[in-house]
């Protein structure tokens, strides 16, 4: 069955996108006016989510990046709940001084579709710095399962809709959107089990408490260097380094699926375009580094750096994307 929401076309958006991130790593803007006094005080990088995720590991080594260049520390704080809206809600309110910043990934772009009244003005609330990553997806079971491969999991899915589990960050997140335009796509139905972040759905996944995940390579591939997670399938036009032998989901029999993971940095509403210039200089810096590029490597994701306004129009295309994919899952309003 071919995949009828948005997430077919992502991997050629994702190309331009790309481009236009090495363009804004090749040549970044001019030097931002007077932030010289910026950091004045460690800065808190705050994330939505449970440590171990995907955003949460890209946003701490980060967060080690910045702190070399614009020493003060910044210092990651996780604050999980509600889909991210517990986080997001925080910095939200925060002075808009640059000294309290978002960790965002794909799942803000489904806040306004999931929840009736969020505590802050989504479309408005913070000001687009920079994606640090894209990461493609994995689709993981336990390495005890009896599913040895992509093709196996969707036929029992389809003979006993609904025995297999899979569990998310949250209605919502970006684990769970996946795994629903999985279903669409696939023809199958699972029953979603949701926790507090996507390192807790994958935790869950090497118990045994459910029976699949997809979060991001980032977030997964510690758990299958060990031997504890099996992946069927990673999201891309190509398979990784990191994963030789893991098939894309078009050669495991999945024709046209594709979905790419991101995640990035944003400040409140008002903070002053100097600092935003400061952090985005510092960021695209870090993100050319060779180092950073050896660990982004190891999570099979790419670089992002693109400008602070065509990170702005991501988001809003994030938006209608996802919001087709979560009106076929008929998730409701909360």
């Amino acid at each position: 069955m071919p995949l009828s929401t948005p997430a077919a076309p992502l991997l050629p958006r994702r190309r331009l996108l790309l481009a236009s991130a090495g363009l804004a790593l090749g040549a970044l803007a001019r030097p931002a006016l007077a932030a010289s006094s910026y950091p004045s005080r460690p800065v808190r990088i705050v994330v939505p989510w449970a440590p171990g995720g995907a955003v949460d590991v890209v946003a701490r080594r980060m967060a080690q990046k910045l702190a070399d260049r614009l020493g003060q520390p910044f210092v990651v704080e996780n604050k999980a709940g509600a889909t991210g809206t517990i986080g997001a809600a925080e910095v939200a309110r925060a002075e808009p001084d640059g000294q309290t910043l978002l960790a965002m990934d794909n799942t803000y772009a489904t806040l306004p579709f999931l929840f009736n009244n969020l505590p802050f003005d989504h479309a408005g609330a913070f000001a687009p710095i920079t994606v640090s990553a894209f990461s493609p997806v994995l689709l993981l079971v336990n390495a005890k399962s009896p599913y040895q491969d992509l093709p196996s999991l969707i036929a029992a899915a389809k003979r006993e809709p609904n025995k297999i589990t899979f569990g998310s960050g949250g209605v919502g997140s970006s684990l769970h959107l996946s795994a629903e335009a999985f279903q669409q796509a696939a023809g199958a139905k699972l029953f979603h089990v949701p926790y507090k972040g996507g390192g807790e759905a994958v935790r869950a996944t090497i118990s045994g408490e459910v029976d699949m995940a997809m979060p991001s390579l980032g977030s997964g591939l510690g758990g299958i260097k060990g031997g504890l997670l099996r992946p069927l399938a990673i999201s891309g036009a190509h398979r990784v380094d990191a994963l030789p032998d893991t098939p894309t989901f078009d050669e495991a029999g999945l024709k046209g699926f594709s979905i790419i993971n991101w995640s990035g940095l944003v400040a409140p509403r008002g903070t002053p375009q100097p600092v935003i210039d400061q952090l985005y200089q510092a960021m695209a810096a870090s993100l050319r580094e060779q180092d950073m590029l050896a660990f982004l490597k190891t999570l099979a994701a790419e670089p992002g750096g693109m400008p602070p306004a065509e990170f702005g129009k991501l988001i809003q295309q994030e938006q209608a994307l996802w919001a087709e994919v979560a009106k076929s899952a008929g998730i409701e309003r909360q």
